[in-house]
């Protein structure tokens, strides 16, 4: 197979493209261009993500690459002969440490789902990228001389920090791409452009497994513009039509405040919860039923099914009820500065509320059962309301 360019595309120099990477990365990438190169005549390309990180100037921690010039059955044996593992065989995807290794191919809607469609190999870079979902996501990086590919207009796309389908008809094939919108959007700090975003909104998402929905809300979690992971989950329904979310203009507003207030202050051990966390302050939905439609694990639902709304007045009763045998330090609404400063002031930031007497001892007077239980509730009402007494003294004397 011969290598075929497709002239109607944009070019931008990047000798330095490899400058940033890893060794480790490095090593394995020469590994694999020693042996397609030299052995195979093959040519290799960067795609995807990296070269899109690479212009934004993050970090890289793994690579896509590209394959042109092999049949199907070369590759296969050029990746055995490699030691990488078939990840998706019937892709044409394999693994070689960081490295995801791939034939350009292109994709035909056959069924309903994320994994209806029949794979073809296919040896124009303009046509094998025609498959990817955002422009920004189809550049690509021509080792041979050192520049990146750009058909699609994402060289552009990338400086005005948007995101904007490659192909509207086969965009709307997969689902799963408006919640890779959101997440991307978080990800990157992008705005979704306008077309896209009515593509988004027309694109059923009933079809979805909930792994799939739950992966992308996760990636969406731990990325670092949660405001605008926020304003695209309900630019593009996303919340209305996976959990009924009959919030607006206030959801978005007082949410996004706390998220960009919050976001650097984080426990890192709750850094995964803290956007539903806030999010459930200003919905009307239940968190029981956001969870749910989610699929999140169970590790989720406890962090987060019981936290209460949080009251305009913060009382030593509402952060004296979040203290566990941790303190309040182990709640996720932990998050808010106003709880911290008060609960230490109450001395049960990093340590449990004192009620003057242990359950040891309580049992020693012959507490049992659920008589243990109800006195230990009676004995924290009464500290609750002692340190109630305690904050409106210290209020009444400033």
């Amino acid at each position: 197979m011969g290598f075929r360019y497709n002239h109607s595309m944009k070019t931008f120099p990047f000798p330095d493209f490899f400058a940033s990477f890893s060794a480790g990365i490095i090593q394995e990438f020469e590994t694999i261009r020693d042996l397609l190169e030299r052995e195979y005549s093959a040519r290799i390309f960067v795609v995807g993500g990296a070269v899109r990180d690479r212009l934004l100037g993050r970090s890289v921690i793994d690579l896509d690459l590209e394959i042109y010039g092999l049949d199907p059955e070369t590759f296969a044996e050029a990746m055995d002969r490699l030691g990488a593992k078939g990840v998706g065989k019937s892709f044409f995807v394999y693994k070689y440490g960081a490295i995801d290794i791939a034939l350009p191919r292109r994709e035909r809607k056959t069924g309903k789902g994320h994994r209806g469609f029949v794979v073809e190999p296919e040896e124009d870079p303009r046509e094998a990228s025609r498959r990817r979902d955002f422009t920004v996501n189809a550049l690509m990086y021509d080792l041979q001389n050192a520049e990146i590919l750009d058909y699609w207009g994402g060289l552009e796309d990338v400086a005005a920090r948007r995101l904007r389908c490659v192909d509207p008809g086969s965009f709307v094939e997969d689902s799963l791409r408006v919640l890779r919108a959101m997440r991307f959007s978080a990800q990157l700090g992008f705005r979704v452009e306008e077309t896209t975003c009515r593509l988004c909104r027309s694109i059923p998402l009933d079809d979805l497994p909930g792994s799939r929905i739950f992966g992308e809300f996760e990636r969406m979690f731990r990325s670092e513009d949660w405001a605008r992971g926020l304003f695209e989950l309900l630019r593009l329904e996303i919340a209305k039509r996976l959990w009924g979310e009959p919030g607006g203009r206030e959801l978005l507003i007082g949410a996004a405040r706390e998220m960009i207030r919050y976001r650097s202050q984080l426990e890192t051990q709750f850094a995964d919860y803290v956007f539903l966390a806030i999010y459930g302050q200003y919905s009307a939905v239940s968190m029981s039923t956001i969870l749910d439609a989610i699929e999140a694990p169970g590790r989720y639902r406890r962090m987060l099914e019981k936290l209460p709304k949080i009251p305009s007045d913060l009382s030593p009763s509402f952060v004296g009820a979040l203290a566990g045998r941790e303190g309040v330090r182990a709640s996720v609404l932990g998050y808010h500065p106003a709880i911290r400063n008060l609960a230490e002031h109450l001395a049960i930031w990093d340590r449990p509320l004192d009620f003057g007497v242990t359950p040891k001892l309580l049992m020693e007077k012959g507490f049992h059962g659920q008589a243990l239980g109800a006195e230990l509730e009676r004995l924290k009402r009464l500290k609750l309301r002692e340190l109630e007494r305690k904050i409106q003294s210290i209020r009444r004397k400033s």
